[in-house]
């Protein structure tokens, strides 16, 4: 992601209503959300959010799907990645003991495993 892109995804995100759509939108993964269901949800007119998404879309971060009379909308998580890791790009220098706890506040949805400890029998 070079930094215009970057910009854009965050001046989309920078605004109340775009930001709870987005936020919504990472919950309901990966069955998406309709646009009536979503203006509903965030409490707005459908033509306002429509407006918005036009903005989440355009820098990447969602897209809708047609389904017969509806839109579906999703979060792009492969554009969100791309931002995290551009905003993130050489995080502390290279010094990982700065990064781990950074790094697994960032996935508080799915830790770590610990490593399996194979066990022998005699």
């Amino acid at each position: 992601m070079d930094e215009l892109a970057a910009l854009r995804a965050l001046g989309a995100l920078s605004q109340p209503t775009r930001l709870q759509c987005f936020r919504l939108l990472v919950t309901r993964e990966p069955d998406g959300v309709p646009a009536g269901e979503l203006a509903r949800l965030v409490g707005v007119p459908q033509n306002t959010l429509s407006t918005h998404l036009a903005i989440l879309a355009n820098a990447g971060l969602v897209h809708g799907e047609r389904h017969s009379r509806s839109i579906i909308y999703r979060a792009n998580f492969d554009r969100l990645r791309e931002l995290v890791l551009f905003l993130l790009k050489d995080c502390c220098g290279g010094r990982a003991e700065l990064c781990a706890p950074l790094i697994a506040d960032l996935s508080p949805c799915c830790p770590a495993k610990e490593p399996v400890q194979e066990t022998t029998h005699d």
